[in-house]
């Protein structure tokens, strides 16, 4: 689901907040309706957070499933704006943090305390989850989340464009930059990374065969792959070849749909919209592999819904994920696949996803088997936004690749030296 997708979740959010749990301030009213359940609730009040989705009818679909909740009343905040891990990272350290809350398996949660451990709650159910959905969201033999949604992401190409200018769908980078420059013309720009670029950073690395960080949970992305990788980006960036400050971000498949560039990056989410727009004049394709031993890329975003290890209602609030996102799978089905395309966590539902068996949308989820990285929980917000840095000192500005995943590798050293020692 688009709007405020996080650049390399998965899914969803333009910004990262340069911050973790040890920001202070608090968080002022977020929205405009709490989402008050207002059922036949027990007393029990509860809060759960969630970012702005940008696909029509999701505010209203959430607040749905809290108000059909007998056993507690569940408030809803949707919170607007660029910076929801910002305001949810604020609101943690107050009185009036919330209960439950969506974001993505990070480690530093659990050292900290913040999330509460729901092992018991999904292991009853864990062989019908996507196995990498769980190992993904395992902390020292634990599971610390629940998954909603997977979210693919990968480029769309209008077919025509490229038949037009003689190309084929670009299966390395070397063909990507090719095709950026042939299909720029005065009207439309070859490709679209997004306006700072920094959401292809992990299928970049990941297109070389390298990884955010190895085993022992080591830098692995300082390769010479990556580096020379940076320097093609900026070859597009260089040339006029990229599509920037467009009205909408990548998340957004404005972009593609209103004719401003030939192949865009963007989720699975925006599949219904762009064939809406496109019919079948739109294809996919992952990242392209990009130096020896590379390999095609695709990013699983995605979203997962934690509980708040210091709620006062810890139990009430364990029952309440437990409810929605473990027994009811036609609200599991619903939030999937009825607004924008997403691939179920649940094997069995997303087996028996219909909209997802034919078509476009049955090859995104081909990609997404044989391309997909999942999240790695030992990957921090400050790591995400030391990369963010690579692309902007690299990419926009030119800098040394060299130089800048030098810096990257400071921010990330240290941030992996208070993780584990």
């Amino acid at each position: 689901m688009s709007a405020m997708r996080n650049t390399n979740w998965d899914r969803r959010t333009v910004l990262r907040a340069a911050m973790g749990l040890a920001a202070a301030g608090g968080l002022a009213a977020c929205g405009s309706n709490n989402g008050r359940g207002g059922g036949s609730g027990s007393g029990t009040s509860l809060t759960q957070y969630f970012h702005a989705y940008g696909e029509a009818g999701t505010e209203q679909a959430v607040k749905r499933y809290a108000k059909a909740y007998d056993k507690a009343d569940v408030s809803t905040q949707w919170i607007t704006g660029s910076n929801f891990e910002s305001k949810l990272f604020s609101a943690l350290l107050t009185d009036n943090a919330p209960d439950v809350f969506e974001f993505h398996p990070q480690i530093q949660l659990v050292k900290s305390g913040q999330v509460a451990d729901l092992t018991d709650i999904i292991e009853p159910v864990k062989d019908d989850f996507n196995q990498a959905d769980i190992a993904s969201h395992t902390i020292d033999g634990k599971i610390w989340g629940v998954r909603m949604i997977d979210d693919p992401q990968f480029f769309y190409y209008r077919k025509s464009m490229l038949e037009d200018a003689g190309i084929e769908p670009p299966t390395t980078l070397d063909e990507l930059v090719e095709a950026a420059a042939k299909l720029t013309t005065s009207k439309v720009k070859g490709v679209f990374l997004g306006n700072s670029v920094t959401p292809v950073m992990n299928p970049l690395i990941w297109s070389t065969g390298a990884d955010t960080l190895d085993d022992k949970n080591q830098i692995a992305y300082h390769t010479d792959a990556v580096a020379d990788g940076l320097g093609k980006l900026r070859t597009m960036f260089k040339g006029g070849h990229l599509l920037l400050d467009a009205p909408a971000d990548w998340w957004d498949p404005s972009a593609i749909t209103q004719g401003l560039v030939a192949i865009q990056w963007c989720g699975m989410w925006a599949m219904p919209v762009i064939e809406k727009a496109l019919g079948d004049d739109v294809g996919i394709i992952p990242f392209p592999a990009s130096g020896p031993g590379g390999k095609q890329a695709v990013t699983n975003g995605g979203w997962s819904m934690f509980v708040n290890a210091k709620s006062k209602h810890l139990d009430e609030a364990k029952e309440y994920v437990k409810w929605l996102w473990i027994d009811q799978k036609e609200y599991q089905e619903d939030w999937a696949l009825s607004y924008g395309f997403h691939i179920p966590p649940r094997t069995s539902l997303a087996e028996s996803a219909d909209k997802l068996k034919t078509g476009l949308a049955a090859e995104g989820v081909k990609l997404f088997n044989e391309f997909g990285h999942f999240d790695n929980p030992a990957w921090t917000q400050a790591m995400i936004v030391a990369l963010e840095g690579v692309v902007a000192d690299a990419v926009r500005k030119g800098g040394s690749a060299e130089a800048a995943l030098d810096k990257a590798d400071r921010t990330v050293n240290r941030e992996l030296k208070k993780l584990f020692g």
